[in-house]
């Protein structure tokens, strides 16, 4: 079973596409600079830390 689930995400974001980049770009991130906003994950791979993130409310989209 996939965590989080994909029905609580797009609750929070609003459309896949918009997911996928917002994931895609916290990844880099996390490559890049090493940071990570949670003491403790679930999941060992940082796509997954990135969806757990977005579903704590940690990534804040600006709709424009």
């Amino acid at each position: 079973m996939i965590y989080p689930s994909i029905d609580k995400l797009l609750n929070q974001v609003g459309s896949k596409f918009l997911l996928v980049n917002i994931v895609a770009k916290r990844v880099k991130e996390m490559e890049e600079e090493e940071y990570y906003q949670l003491s403790e994950y679930k999941s060992s791979k940082n796509i997954g830390k990135a969806l757990e993130e977005v579903s704590k409310g940690l990534i804040h989209v600006n709709d424009k």
